[in-house]
């Protein structure tokens, strides 16, 4: 056992060393992504609406769809509109072209009003994408690797239970004025004994939304190979229902109507989007996706009318086996309405990325510089992507929603639109971290953490003064201000080394 155990010891150090940077990126974002729509009203003050309304019932939708008829494309392929909730109070109107070009508004709720546009992609744009795809879509690269990492996240769970054999002990040991490698690894076991059955479940229900991609065989033995066989498990599993269009004119019934004949099918169950496929065709049809905010299950129900007539043409509802995988979707995306554990999975978030962070910290300092034969460029190579993957995702976060309140509202150049510069304000901050951490090597932590500090409260301030109801997302700023005082303590801790 106790060669088993130092085997494994090897496996435990070297995938954290390989795979720790990408999985503190993937954690962090993943952190951030809990509030993502609040972060979305911090970068988007004109949707800082009042919330209240949302529970005095949603908007008559036939004046929804008088609204937006204007900007439904000529020949469009499908538009949609999400309806208002409490953390997102607006609508969100949506359209594709028959082309695969698409265009976006938001309206307010109570006079459909055109909202102006928001010029950002906000976090559901970019950083929720970027946790799970890392925004490389080139042959899914980013998914795979983001499941590499989640996959090696497993082993070193299992793994550290094994190597950390006295978990009991681990929970209350903590000393943090030890030498750094003692008090790095025990704020590492603390961290992680104290979240490891939130990492486990996150982390393999995180796997378990992208199973189709990363364990085909799971399925493809029950259906044709091939695209076709593709497209039947993508209906029986999901329910995509697909009918083409004629090429004659058709109209649009009351769509009010059949969100009331949806509510009655799904026992007072209220719908989250409406789309309309092919509209203004004779072979038009509505989708009604039923809304998972009151429950843990993102359930796949669906309803399909027919535009012109009103009539119900198809009714889904998930199997057994994908209302289970739907169950682990709900437990990662946490969708549903619940502020106190939508905080604990923040702080726990948090706690990821203490217990990654610090896994890399212990093994640079058992490995210091000034001891012979460790000086290498692997050493300083590490050390470089650890700062930089640590502190300097931080810092281009906050550069991020930094550049979202200096830019103007018409801010371009040539190519780039104003959500494009906030995007490479993040990458080019982040690069630059990555640099700095090169060049100034150990004391670009305690650089790096002042940075943060200075970005965060600059955040707060630059929201205070150049947007309206800043008390609207009071909530985004406290945190700014929490994280100001963490990274200044701890730049302060640093420089007493």
């Amino acid at each position: 056992m106790v060669s088993y155990r130092r085997r494994l010891t090897g496996v435990h150090s070297w995938a954290g060393v390989v795979f720790g940077a990408l999985l503190f990126v993937v954690f962090w974002t993943g952190t951030l992504s809990v509030f993502d729509r609040e972060i979305d009203r911090w970068m988007m003050p004109a949707t800082r609406l009042d919330s209240s309304a949302v529970g005095a019932g949603r908007p008559r939708l036939d004046a929804v769809a008088a609204a937006v008829a204007p900007m439904i494309p000529s020949g469009a392929r499908q538009w949609r509109v999400d309806l208002p909730t409490d953390r997102s109070p607006l609508l969100r109107f949506s359209a594709q072209t028959a082309k695969g070009a698409s265009l976006s508004r938001q309206l307010d709720p109570s006079t459909l009003a055109l909202l102006p546009d928001a010029g950002t992609r906000g976090a559901t744009g970019f950083i929720y994408p970027f946790h799970y795809g890392l925004n490389i879509d080139w042959l899914n690269l980013g998914k795979w690797l983001v499941g590499a990492a989640g996959m090696a996240m497993l082993l070193l769970l299992v793994s550290g239970v094994i190597v950390h054999r006295k978990l009991f002990a681990d929970f209350f040991t903590f000393r943090p004025d030890k030498r750094l490698p003692r008090g790095a690894l025990d704020l590492h076991n603390v961290s992680g004994v104290i979240g490891l059955p939130f990492f486990f479940l996150i982390t393999l229900s995180g796997l378990a939304i992208f199973f189709s991609m990363y364990f085909p065989t799971a399925y493809r033995g029950a259906f044709e190979a091939g695209a076709k066989g593709e497209a039947q498990f993508q209906a029986e599993a999901y329910g995509r229902f697909r009918r083409g269009p004629s090429g004659t004119a058709g109209g649009l019934s009351s769509i009010d109507a059949m969100v009331d004949r949806a509510e009655r099918e799904w026992g007072g169950g209220a719908p989250y989007f409406v789309r309309v496929w092919w509209p203004g065709d004779a072979r038009s049809y509505v989708e009604l996706r039923r809304s998972y905010a009151g429950e843990v299950v993102m359930n796949l129900d669906q309803l399909y009318f027919d535009a012109g007539t009103g009539e119900l043409i198809h009714h889904f509802e998930a199997k057994p086996v994908m209302r289970f995988q739907r169950v682990l979707s709900g437990l990662h995306f946490i969708q549903f309405r619940h502020v106190p554990l939508r905080w604990l999975y923040f702080v726990l978030g948090l706690g990821g990325c203490v217990m990654i962070a610090t896994g890399m910290v212990f093994w640079l300092a058992t490995r210091p510089a000034d001891r012979p034969g460790n000086d290498h460029v692997g050493r300083r190579l590490m050390l470089g992507t650890c700062i930089g993957s640590v502190t300097g995702i931080v810092v281009a976060s906050l550069a991020f929603m930094a550049a979202n309140r200096l830019l103007p509202a018409d801010a371009a150049l040539p190519g780039w639109h104003r959500p494009d510069l906030e995007v490479f304000a993040f990458f080019s901050s982040w690069l630059c971290g990555f640099g700095h951490a090169g060049w100034r090597g150990q004391k670009a932590w305690r650089e790096q953490a002042w940075a943060v500090a200075a970005l965060a409260l600059l955040c707060v301030g630059l929201n205070w003064l150049t947007t309206a109801a800043p008390e609207a997302v009071w909530g985004v700023d406290a945190v700014l201000l929490c994280g100001a005082l963490c990274a200044a303590a701890c730049a302060r801790r640093l420089r007493r080394g």
